[in-house]
């Protein structure tokens, strides 16, 4: 595998005063998350806000240091990078972020934005300025916009200019946090497929973090269904669809509108909001919203199961059916 994720657990200290003391309370973004990635892989990562999606993404990064755990690239253990060996690996891991406009200095002509990470990671051939046409060109843009500023494009060339700014140092993986969301429907569809024909003509692999089921599904050869910090479900985006194992990913797939009547008949409604990740609940952390909790997924969390081929779900009652032979 390209990069594996191992028992990864991140926590944030939250300081409450209480009178003349100070309480320390704990506010677990990350709880023992582990995945793997193989090389050339598009592989998303699905959750609401507050799943800690966004957490994974900076940790794997190496903007915030995992509280235990491990990021192992080929084998290698990146997860406390510092120096030299922190900027080597960004020239192997880079990230598109949600907001372009707010990625891009505002100062910067467009020419001068990509030309500044070929020249900081010295991937400079000698002539930059054929350089930065060559990631224009490649992310659709014209050799004119070189000379424009981040405010004179729409926010689709904002993003393309943003994904050949991650280009720029010849990356083997891309990170990409909510970066379509941010854009028109339309707009989204052309970022995508411009994504889709960058992996197939440079080998990337992607790590595509979003809320939304349907345009991961589209993109993603393998889903991580996330809830509170803790995988609920990882497998393939077709099987996800279709036989979904997990309660809260049925939930998930029930509030995608649907065409067809009798999909919409059999809805998985959810009631309440997501747990406080200072108090999370002990046991399975879905189970106060669960429509099939049974005893013991308040009291123990479940482990991780494969259910077969790969598909892996964290549920009492999915590895109940299992032993049964009912899956």
């Amino acid at each position: 595998m390209q990069l594996s994720i191992r028992h990864l657990k991140k926590s944030f200290v939250l300081p409450q005063r209480t009178g003349w003391t100070v309480e320390r309370k704990y506010v677990h973004a990350v709880n023992d998350v582990s995945f793997s990635i193989g090389k050339g892989e598009s592989f998303g990562i699905v959750g609401e806000s507050g799943s800690g999606k966004s957490t994974l993404a900076r940790l794997i990064l190496g903007l915030e240091q995992p509280t235990d755990g491990s990021i192992e690239l080929e084998g290698r253990d990146v997860a406390n990078l510092k120096g030299k060996a922190r900027q080597s690996y960004w020239k192997r891991v880079q990230i598109i972020f949600q907001d372009p406009f707010s990625s891009l200095n505002p100062r910067m002509r467009i020419g001068d934005i990509l030309a500044e990470p070929i020249r900081n990671y010295g991937v400079a051939t000698g002539n930059l300025s054929g350089q930065v046409e060559e990631l224009l060109k490649l992310v659709g843009l014209p050799p004119t916009a070189t000379n424009r500023y981040p405010h004179e494009l729409s926010g689709g060339q904002r993003q393309r200019v943003a994904i050949a700014a991650a280009l720029a140092v010849k990356p083997d993986i891309i990170l990409a946090d909510e970066a379509v969301s941010a854009l028109d429907v339309s707009v989204q569809a052309q970022i995508i497929n411009l994504l889709s024909d960058l992996k197939k003509q440079l080998g990337l692999t992607y790590i595509f973090i979003t809320h939304d089921l349907n345009l991961s599904s589209y993109f993603c050869d393998r889903i991580a269904v996330l809830y509170l910090g803790q995988i609920m479900e990882v497998c393939s985006s077709d099987v996800l669809l279709e036989r979904p194992a997990h309660p809260y990913t049925q939930a998930l797939i029930s509030a995608v509108p649907a065409v067809d009547p009798a999909k919409r008949k059999n809805r998985t409604k959810l009631t309440g909001e997501i747990p406080s990740p200072i108090n999370p609940p002990k046991g399975c952390p879905f189970h106060p919203r669960c429509p099939l909790t049974i005893a013991k997924c308040s009291e123990e969390r479940p482990p991780v199961v494969d259910i077969g081929g790969g598909h892996l779900a964290a549920c009492h009652v999915v590895s109940e059916r299992l032993a049964q032979g009912a899956l």
